[in-house]
C-alpha cells in the first residue's frame, strides 16, 4: 500500500510510521499523513500532498489476512459485494474515527464518501458512542406494544425539527423501507395509484421502491415500478435546458443564459415537460410525488430555484401528495437548511429520512401530517425493529451532536469553500464539465470536453478514482452513466482537510491529462 521511495526509507515509514532522520535527505510526505524523507540522489516519481494530521491512534489489527477476507467475499457473501467492490486494489477497513478511516495496514484514509453519505457526524463519535454504549447497558430491544421512554423522547425531539403540520413520525430501519411505507401511505391516503419520479432518481433497491428509481443499473429483468412513471429530471447541466444562474449553488453552470433577473427559461422548459408527463402518461389523479431535494446517486443533480414549487402545485392539483426524499440531504447536509426541501421554500405532505439519521446505525424514518397518518389505520402496521431502544438513543444523540457541534454550519462554511475551490478547477480542467451542490453535498461532472458535455468514459474515471484512494481519499461516483464523483464526507471534516482533498485531485486530474 506504501510506495516506499528506497528500501531503507520505506522500511522505516512502513515499519516505524515516524519521520527519518538522516542527513542528506529532503523531506517527502506520503498519502499516509506520515513525514518521510526521499534522497537527493534518487527522485521520486512525483510528491504527493501532505495529508492532515490526526491525533487519534487506531488500534492494531490482528484479524484474518486480505485473502481470507476476499475468499469469503467471493465464496459467502451475496455476489454483489464483489461487484460493488469499487477498487482495482480494495480498501480493507480497519477501524474509524471522525472523517478519517483506517485499513489493515495501518494506513489512514480521508473518508469524503461517508460510508455513502451516511456517516454525519463521524466515524464513532465519542458523544454518539457514549449514548450507545449507556443504552446498551440498559435495554437492547423491546417491542413498541410497551411504553418506553427513548423511543417517546426521539420522537419528539425529531418533530420538533419540522414544521407544522409534519409531526407524526413511522420508524424504520432503512431508507428503502421508509420509501416503500411512504408509497404506501401515499396510496391509501389518495384512493390513487400512480406515483412520479425523477429520471435518474434512486429511491432504493427493495422490491417496491425499486420502481420509484430511475437508473437502468439498479434494475432487474423482472416486472417492477407497476404505478411508476419517470418524468424529465430538470438538470441544468446535462438536460437540453440550463443556463449561469438557474440553480440555488454557490456555483453556476458554464452554459449561457439570456434570461432576465428573476426569469428562468429552463424552469420553464422543465415544468412543461411536467405537465407532458401528466397528459400522456398517468391518469387525472394520482397518488404522489416523490423528489429528492438534490439528487443523490443521481450525481448531486440540481434544479432550477422554483421547479419543487411549482411542480408540488401541479400534483396537488391532482389529488396527489407531494414527498421529500431526504435520505441523503438530510440533518444539515445542505448547510444553509436542516433539510433539503426548505431550500425550495416548500411543505411536502411527507418526508423520508435515512443515512446520517443514526450517523451508520441502521435507522429510517416516514415523517408525515396527521392527517396522512389517520389514513393508515386501517390495517395493522408493525415494525419490530422499528424504533429499537438502541436505535433511538443513538438517534437523539445525533440530534444532540449536530446542535453542540455545529455540524450544519461547519457543511455550510466548508462545503461552500470546497464547491468554490472545485469550480477554479472545473476552470483549468477540460474534462471537469460541472461543480454543483449546497454544503457537503457536492458533485463534480466528468466529460470528455466541455463542448460536448459527453461523459468521461468508465475507464478514465476508475483511473481517476483510484489515483485519489492511492493518494489517501476516498470518495464515490454517482451519475447515470457513473460519470460524476461525489464528494458526501462526514459533517465534521476541516478546512485543512478540504485543502489536502483539493490538492489531491488536481494532482490526479493532472495525472491523467498527462497521460492522454
Amino acid at each position: 500500500m506504501y510506495k516506499p521511495v528506497s528500501a531503507l526509507i520505506g522500511r522505516c515509514a512502513v515499519l516505524t510510521r515516524r519521520s527519518c532522520s538522516w542527513p542528506n535527505l529532503a523531506h517527502f510526505h506520503w498519502a499516509s499523513g506520515t513525514l518521510c524523507q526521499k534522497s537527493e540522489f534518487k527522485v521520486p516519481p512525483a510528491d504527493l500532498p501532505e495529508m492532515p494530521p490526526c491525533n487519534f491512534s487506531p488500534e492494531k489489527y490482528t484479524g484474518m489476512s486480505k485473502d481470507r477476507m476476499i475468499a469469503i467475499r467471493r465464496q459467502n457473501c451475496n455476489p454483489m459485494t464483489m461487484k460493488v467492490t469499487y477498487y482495482k486494489k480494495p480498501v480493507f477497513i480497519h477501524q474509524g474515527y471522525m472523517q478519517w478511516l483506517w485499513d489493515v495496514d495501518g494506513r489512514r484514509y480521508l473518508d469524503l464518501f461517508a460510508g455513502v453519505a451516511t456517516v454525519s457526524v463521524g466515524h464513532c463519535h465519542p458523544k454518539v458512542t457514549a449514548a450507545a454504549e449507556q443504552q446498551l447497558k440498559k435495554l437492547w430491544h423491546t417491542t413498541s406494544i410497551y411504553v418506553y421512554p427513548t423511543l417517546h423522547e426521539y420522537c419528539e425531539k425529531l418533530a420538533s425539527y419540522f414544521p407544522e403540520p409534519l409531526k407524526v413520525i413511522y420508524l424504520t430501519n432503512s431508507g428503502s423501507e421508509a420509501n416503500d411505507l411512504a408509497m404506501l401511505m401515499a396510496r391509501l391516503h389518495t384512493g390513487s395509484f400512480d406515483i412520479i419520479t425523477f429520471r435518474g432518481s434512486y429511491h432504493g433497491g427493495s422490491p417496491q421502491s425499486i420502481g420509484l428509481t430511475s437508473n437502468a443499473a439498479y434494475k432487474y429483468p423482472i416486472a417492477n415500478g407497476l404505478g411508476c412513471t419517470n418524468t424529465m429530471c430538470p438538470d441544468v447541466f446535462r438536460g437540453p435546458w440550463g443556463g449561469s444562474h438557474c440553480r440555488d449553488s454557490p456555483v453556476q453552470t458554464i452554459r449561457e443564459c439570456t434570461c432576465s433577473q428573476g426569469h428562468c427559461m429552463a424552469n420553464e422548459q422543465y415544468i412543461a415537460q411536467l405537465k407532458e408527463t401528466f397528459a400522456t402518461s398517468v391518469p387525472h389523479r394520482i397518488a404522489a410525488f416523490f423528489g429528492e431535494p438534490i439528487q443523490g446517486v443521481g450525481g448531486a443533480v440540481q434544479y432550477p430555484k422554483n421547479y419543487l414549487k411549482e411542480a408540488y402545485k401541479l400534483v396537488r392539483e391532482r389529488g396527489g401528495i407531494c414527498i421529500a426524499d431526504e435520505v441523503q440531504t438530510g440533518f444539515g447536509r445542505t448547510g444553509s437548511h436542516f433539510w433539503g426541501f426548505q431550500g425550495h421554500d416548500v411543505i411536502p405532505d411527507m418526508v423520508t429520512v435515512a443515512k446520517g439519521i443514526g450517523n451508520g446505525f441502521p435507522m429510517g424514518a416516514v415523517v408525515t401530517t396527521p392527517e396522512i397518518a389517520a389514513s393508515f389505520v386501517k390495517g395493522v402496521h408493525f415494525n419490530t425493529f422499528g424504533g429499537n431502544p438502541v436505535a433511538c438513543a443513538v438517534a437523539s444523540s445525533v440530534l444532540d451532536t449536530i446542535r453542540e457541534d455545529g455540524t450544519q454550519q461547519n457543511s455550510l462554511h466548508v462545503g461552500t469553500y470546497l464547491i468554490t475551490e472545485l469550480a477554479k478547477l472545473r476552470d483549468k480542467y477540460e474534462i471537469i464539465g460541472d461543480v454543483r451542490g449546497k454544503g457537503l453535498q457536492i458533485g463534480v461532472e466528468m466529460v470528455r470536453d466541455k463542448a460536448s458535455r459527453e461523459p468521461l468514459p468508465p475507464e478514465a474515471m476508475h483511473e481517476i478514482f483510484e489515483d485519489v484512494k492511492d493518494m489517501g481519499v476516498l470518495i464515490g461516483k454517482g451519475g447515470i452513466y457513473e460519470q460524476t464523483f461525489r464528494i458526501k464526507p462526514p459533517m465534521c471534516i476541516t478546512m485543512e482537510d478540504a485543502n489536502f482533498f483539493l490538492a489531491v485531485f488536481n494532482k490526479s486530474l493532472h495525472n491523467y491529462m498527462e497521460k492522454r
